[in-house]
């Protein structure tokens, strides 16, 4: 592993994101047409609140897709701690952190706390096979762009 490469140097800048009060149907729709499973959920101040996985949605699925659209994803991060990393760490610490915490991706944040990236094991797979993309200037998260609406039967709907 090259332990002079830094979690600034190999973290995604270009993330789908969602918004807190966004549904989980909404968070499944944008995760399967981003062909992404990590969603990282930031307030309108731009605020990590947490990261949604699709195992998370999977497990907190309950009901159909009416009751899906309607339970704000926020409720699904109550009491989650987020492990992170800075910028400036490098690649072996990124690697223990996610170890640690066991999870697959971690947030990475500006030296003032702001969320400007996400690591992934295939973010830290490739920088070990030195598959490393040249790092982009600004960060780019996407939101949403189209709102799902479940269509219900006609019986449910009278």
């Amino acid at each position: 592993m090259d332990e002079t490469l830094t979690a600034g140097q190999v973290m995604s800048r270009a993330l789908v994101i969602v918004r807190p009060e966004e549904s989980p149907l909404m968070a499944w729709e944008l995760m399967r047409r981003a062909g992404i499973h990590h969603l990282p959920v930031v307030n309108e101040h731009g605020l990590l609140l947490g990261i949604l996985t699709k195992e998370d949605l999977a497990a907190s699925w309950t009901g159909g897709p009416e009751a899906q659209s309607r339970t704000p994803l926020r409720r699904l991060l109550t009491g989650r701690r987020i492990p992170h990393v800075r910028q400036d760490a490098s690649l072996p610490h990124v690697a223990t952190v996610m170890r640690d915490a066991g999870c697959d991706a971690v947030p990475v944040m500006a030296a003032g706390g702001a969320f400007i990236g996400m690591i992934t094991t295939v973010d830290v797979l490739d920088a070990v096979a030195g598959r490393t993309r040249p790092a982009e200037d600004a960060a780019e998260m996407v939101t949403g762009m189209f709102r799902l609406e479940p269509v219900l039967p006609v019986a449910a709907r009278a």
